[in-house]
């Protein structure tokens, strides 16, 4: 393990968060919001630690995978530390560990909240909410990459560990460039969801929050209600169909862009993407009709929810723990699913999904035909037993995580909805829950441990466990 390499990327990533924490500090001069000034305290700290650890570079530059995990585990726990000290020194958010609640949902896309009456932050504050969404989605560590050089060696390790999904690849040779492709399409898609908002009659700020939610699939809203604020038609349009694409594995944008046309549309990930949204859609939309009694209202608050839910969202246009049962358990299996591999979206990811299905497959057709040879194929391509081993052990992981939550969280003695719920969108990332954490509710009632566990999860989910679980495994300390 490389120490003093690992030493100095964390203290460049630092300083690139105390850079990012002058952003929200503008706004509130703009906004002459005197709470503006604890982002530059912020960012003074976050400097100083720069400067002892993150501006020489070790002689030794290798790292290797363990190193990689660590450093990727160990950058999203210190962004979400740091990330929380404005929202805890200003008082907005009075208690320390609901400020690092609050952040870590932001950083890692999830979208639950402690606050009960978010309107009442300062603007500065909001904004910086929501721009952890936007910064979380992509990857911190992809975002460093973008503006800085972290390592041209090793920096594979960086992305392999960040990247959500079953298999890691890169688009070009190049790490960095890599990185800053992603980031070109995810920021103009961004700009392009701003423009279409500010049309629909949004103001510039809440543009920016909303496009910042909806680009990294987190779903945070400067509004009590959500998008639900707004009763438009229009917006609910624009929101529901960006959250689709920001859904969609990253990699078909690239796809597009250099005209590789036939690798998108036989994508099977895609397909089933949209095949699963689709049904989604029109199963919810005949169960809600007597509810709302048009056809039109039905399909376009079933499309938001849909779109909201898999893609792990979380913007809500209705309260639908109003709706009947079985619409939802129809968005509580869309919560496990989630979005596209090496998309900003949550979940187990769809490709996993179908891994599985066809592994199943496969086993039943290897019974049939016991001399037979099976193979499973994703895109046409024959998955390596390692590929498919990872997946098993990845939903393992994920099942035994998720009952070890349920159990702790049991004891703040709520109803079993709501326990279940609470831990099922913190581990997808997810953000609003069933029972009282539902669309209109929070986790503000949990206790402290509570609200540690879920951080645990969120940070868990969106690291996709086992880069999170090194940091507590004697592994790392080993040369592999």
């Amino acid at each position: 393990m490389n120490r003093k390499m690992i030493l100095h990327i964390l203290g460049k990533m630092m300083g690139v968060e105390g850079l990012l924490l002058l952003i929200p500090a503008l706004v509130g001069l703009i906004y002459q919001e005197k709470c503006a000034v604890y982002f530059v305290i912020t960012a003074a700290v976050l400097a100083v630690i720069f400067l002892l650890t993150g501006r020489k570079k070790p002689e030794n530059t290798m790292l290797y995978g363990k190193d990689g995990l660590l450093i990727v585990s160990s950058a999203w726990i210190l962004w979400s530390l740091f990330g929380a000290l404005p929202f805890f020194l200003s008082g907005s958010i009075p208690n320390y560990m609901d400020a690092f609640f609050e952040t870590v949902s932001g950083f890692t896309t999830t979208g639950s909240t402690i606050l009960k009456n978010v309107e009442v932050l300062p603007q500065c504050m909001t904004f910086w909410r929501s721009l952890t969404h936007w910064v979380g989605g992509m990857g911190v560590l992809v975002f460093v990459m973008v503006l800085t050089n972290l390592d041209k060696q090793s920096s594979i390790h960086l992305m392999r560990a960040e990247v959500p999904g079953p298999e890691k690849d890169k688009l070009v040779p190049k790490s960095r460039t890599t990185a800053q492709i992603l980031y070109g399409m995810y920021f103009i898609l961004t700009a392009i969801q701003v423009v279409l908002l500010l049309l629909g009659g949004m103001n510039l700020f809440d543009s920016l929050i909303h496009a910042f939610g909806t680009a990294g699939t987190g779903g945070f809203s400067n509004y009590a209600d959500s998008v639900g604020h707004f009763d438009s038609a229009y917006l609910d349009g624009v929101i529901s169909v960006f959250m689709i694409l920001f859904g969609i594995n990253f990699n078909l944008y690239f796809f597009l862009a250099v005209r590789e046309f036939k690798l998108v549309f036989k994508n099977e990930e895609l397909r089933a993407y949209l095949l699963i949204i689709s049904g989604a859609v029109v199963m919810i939309m005949i169960n809600i009709y007597p509810i709302y009694g048009s056809v039109a209202e039905a399909f376009r608050y079933s499309a938001f929810q849909v779109a909201s839910i898999i893609t792990t969202t979380g913007y809500a246009t209705a309260d639908y723990m109003l709706w009947p049962e079985f619409s939802r358990c129809v968005l509580v299996a869309l919560m496990i699913i989630g979005a596209c591999a090496s998309s900003t979206g949550g979940g187990i990811k769809v490709s996993r999904l179908l891994i599985s299905l066809k592994s199943i497959y496969k086993e039943i057709k290897q019974m049939l035909h016991p001399k037979s040879v099976n193979v499973v194929k994703l895109n046409k391509k024959k998955l390596g037993e390692d590929t498919i081993r990872n997946v098993y052990v990845y939903l393992l992981a994920y099942i035994t995580l998720a009952i070890v939550s349920v159990l702790i969280v049991s004891l703040d003695n709520f109803d079993f909805e709501t326990t279940v719920g609470s831990v099922i969108t913190a581990l997808g990332n997810v953000g609003p829950g069933l029972g009282m954490t539902g669309p209109v509710g929070s986790f503000a009632d949990y206790s402290l441990l509570a609200k540690f566990v879920f951080c645990l999860d969120m940070l868990a989910g969106r690291l996709e466990i086992f880069p999170f679980l090194m940091l507590f495994s004697y592994v790392w300390r080993k040369k592999f």
